[in-house]
């Protein structure tokens, strides 16, 4: 199932910088191997935003906050989740 996903990243000014950067750098690594695996299939950065537009292609809503709750920056985020259904206009058989 596709889920498209907005992530807004609001890290704390007081945030020391060195816990900052381990938990960016985790953050990376996790998404990184969800896009590998092909759970995270798209992700855009919004310009100008410490924020992002994604497409999660999931089991179910439970896998999707499975992943997400999962994400070391988790807690300084702002999440919405809009599931996607194939149009019936479509044209391509691979993006269901």
């Amino acid at each position: 199932m596709l889920f498209h996903v907005r992530m807004n990243v609001n890290l704390p000014h007081d945030l020391p910088a060195a816990e900052a950067a381990d938990v960016v750098a985790r953050e990376k690594a996790y998404a990184q191997e969800l896009q590998r695996t092909g759970k995270w299939r798209h992700i855009w950065r919004i310009a100008g935003q410490y924020a992002n537009y994604s497409v999660f292609d999931v089991r179910d809503s439970a896998e999707l906050h499975e992943v997400l709750s999962g994400l070391p920056l988790f807690k300084f985020m702002d999440i919405e989740v809009t599931p996607l259904l194939r149009h019936p206009s479509a044209i391509r058989e691979d993006d269901s």
